[in-house]
């Protein structure tokens, strides 16, 4: 008992200097994700430290310079201001997203010292800490569940317990959601729990306040110690009224009055929400108030990557219009691909132009971009699961860098030849362009929060959109197709530009030497004299 004791003190104590460390830290801007590239990174598969074979905390602090190295005057490094750490909660499962502690680190992982030197590390080169919050469900085997299983526990109705199997069982996208369970009883017999995910991870039952409690507590816990922010995981399914089971109006509510407590507590709290529905829904989150900072736009993600595959700007800027239609502000979060989607480059079928022209997309447009880790180096994989989260091909050395032993999954076929080691060396390499359009953006601030004007073309390939902020105007050209085009004529209806502007090449040759706007900012076909090549691409500054 004693050592008990003495352990929860020492934890106490622990906490309470983490807190004030944090507390000295210099604050980030407000709004500070609006001007930030994130990199989702599964912990398990990012870089081995100690040689188990798994990846953790201390291996993401040694390859932090490949992500920022802290020095903004650089170029050999990403240029990344955020990361996106998959689960990092204790789970029985490799993938984490069945919760069995709210409160405590994988020790997989490391111990949660390690995660705190993770944390300052990364602020010591402006890199802010996002973590995934798996709210909506936990382990089977987490304690609040185990206890649960007793009727008369005072867990009982943190979970959905039913003592007889509802006539209809299916969860929010029709397969089973309803288990028993051993040792769970009612006076009858056995117990039904809800589980729309899996059998392994029971839903909590919000209409219990004790819940939102428990995740109150939670969420002080991680930002206290430091933590930036939270991407919550399946956000649409936290309240079920009736056979409304998604997106109901007791959750949306619930995430608004979330939001005022975090920001109580610290008001440069990011939050990022995985609502997996069309765009036009996404936006309820935010109505009346804010649910959450930002939401990923799935839509977008689609239309991007749909619209290199089988070129069509089009599709690119009515995909770019709606997400603004619904967030007038850009404040949303934009990617190509993430962890439960097959591999960009394999939807891509490697195809190394398509793969450049769909970052060039993604890093020129509006919103806060996300790069799935090893997107970059062209990492491939399609499901299971396991296939599109394995280990990072860092080099050709033995287990690719990774790890010393043989890792936790068997790396991609190939790895030898295409990891970051090799592509480092290769100025042409998808990795030296992610760094180049990333170092770009951030050197430009049209880029990242200017309003976007989509610039119609009577060539269908031909993706052209102008980036206007008060003091920069930028044109971002290009060539979807793999076949030169020439004669391409534009046109804009209005945008806050007149008059005539010169031009500057930021990225790829000039093709002209200015461009006239009429006096509401039209362009009335105006053509491009010179061809534009097979997949080329143009960054041009606008100056009167």
């Amino acid at each position: 008992m004693k050592k008990t004791r003495k352990y929860v003190l020492l934890l106490t104590v622990f906490i309470l200097l983490i807190g004030l460390l944090s507390a000295c830290q210099p604050k980030p801007p407000k709004n500070w994700w609006q001007d930030v590239v994130f990199y989702e990174i599964f912990v398990r598969s990012f870089k081995d430290s100690n040689g188990d074979g798994i990846g953790d905390f201390n291996g993401i602090i040694e390859m932090l310079d490949y992500l920022n190295d802290g020095d903004p005057n650089t170029t050999d490094d990403l240029g990344i201001g955020g990361i996106w750490l998959m689960p990092i909660n204790p789970s029985p499962s490799y993938h984490g997203y069945d919760v069995s502690d709210y409160k405590a680190v994988n020790p997989d992982y490391g111990t949660l010292e390690d995660f705190n030197n993770l944390i300052k590390e990364c602020h010591k080169r402006g890199i802010r800490v996002v973590m995934d919050f798996v709210i909506n469900h936990t382990s089977s085997d987490h304690p609040w569940f185990e206890s649960s299983k007793d009727p008369n526990s005072e867990y009982r109705d943190w979970y959905v317990w039913l003592e007889k199997r509802p006539n209809n069982t299916a969860g929010p996208w029709g397969s089973n959601a309803w288990y028993q369970k051993d040792g769970a009883w009612h006076q009858d017999g056995k117990a039904w729990y809800y589980a729309p995910f899996w059998s392994e991870m029971p839903d909590l039952n919000y209409h219990t306040p004790e819940v939102t409690e428990a995740i109150y507590d939670a969420t002080k816990f991680w930002l206290d110690l430091g933590v930036d922010g939270f991407r919550v995981d399946a956000a649409r399914y936290l309240f079920e009224e009736g056979y409304i089971l998604q997106d109901s109006p007791k959750t949306i509510k619930w995430f608004q009055d979330w939001r005022n407590y975090y920001l109580k507590r610290n008001s440069r709290t990011y939050t990022v929400g995985e609502v997996w529905a069309d765009t036009g829904l996404i936006k309820r989150y935010n109505q009346p108030t804010k649910g959450m900072e930002q939401f990923f736009m799935f839509d977008l993600a689609t239309d991007l990557v749909g619209s290199v595959y089988s070129p069509s700007a089009w599709r690119a800027t009515k995909a770019y219009t709606k997400a603004l239609d619904a967030f007038p502000d850009g404040d949303f979060a934009s990617f190509l691909t993430n962890h439960d989607q097959n591999r960009l480059a394999s939807v891509l079928e490697e195809d190394l132009t398509k793969q450049k022209l769909a970052a060039f997309l993604l890093l020129t447009g509006p919103g806060t971009p996300y790069i799935y880790y090893g997107e970059e180096i062209g990492m491939t994989g399609t499901k299971p699961d396991e296939d599109i989260r394995k280990p990072m091909q860092w080099s050709d050395k033995s287990y690719g860098g990774f790890s010393r032993t043989i890792p936790w999954r068997k790396l991609n076929d190939g790895w030898t030849v295409n990891n970051v080691e090799a592509q480092d060396k290769d100025p042409n390499s998808l990795l030296n362009w992610y760094r180049k359009l990333i170092n770009l953006r951030n050197s430009q601030s049209a880029m990242r929060q200017g309003a976007y004007f989509p610039i119609s073309s009577d060539c269908r390939s031909l993706y052209v959109a102008l980036r206007v902020e008060e003091n920069q105007q930028l044109l971002t050209i290009a060539n979807l197709k793999d076949e030169a085009i020439k004669g391409c004529s534009l046109s804009l209806e209005e945008s806050p530009l007149s008059g005539v502007y010169l031009t500057e090449s930021l990225m790829g040759d000039s093709i002209f030497e200015n461009i006239s706007f009429g006096e509401n900012g039209q362009l009335n076909e105006w053509k491009i004299g010179s061809e534009i090549g097979a997949a080329e691409v143009f960054v041009i500054n606008l100056k009167k």
